[in-house]
C-alpha cells in the first residue's frame, strides 16, 4: 500500500516538473490558496476555543474566595 502511494506521488512529481514555469505556478496557487485558507481558519478556530476556555477558566478561579 505504501509503495503504490510513494509510486504515485513521484508521477505527480513528475508530471508537475514537466510542465512549463507558469503553469506550475498557476497549479501551485490553485492547491496551495485554498489549502492554506482552509488552514488558517481551522487555527483561527482552535485558537479561539482555547481561548474561551481560557477565560472560562480563569473566570473560575478568580470567583474563589482568597484567590
Amino acid at each position: 500500500m505504501l509503495r503504490s502511494l510513494a509510486d504515485w506521488w513521484d508521477s505527480v512529481e513528475l508530471w508537475i516538473t514537466q510542465l512549463a514555469f507558469p503553469f506550475q505556478v498557476v497549479l501551485a496557487i490553485v492547491v496551495l490558496l485554498p489549502l492554506c485558507g482552509g488552514v488558517a481558519v481551522l487555527a483561527d478556530l482552535a485558537s479561539d476555543k482555547v481561548d474561551g476556555w481560557w477565560a472560562r477558566y480563569r473566570g473560575a478561579r478568580s470567583d474563589r474566595p482568597g484567590s
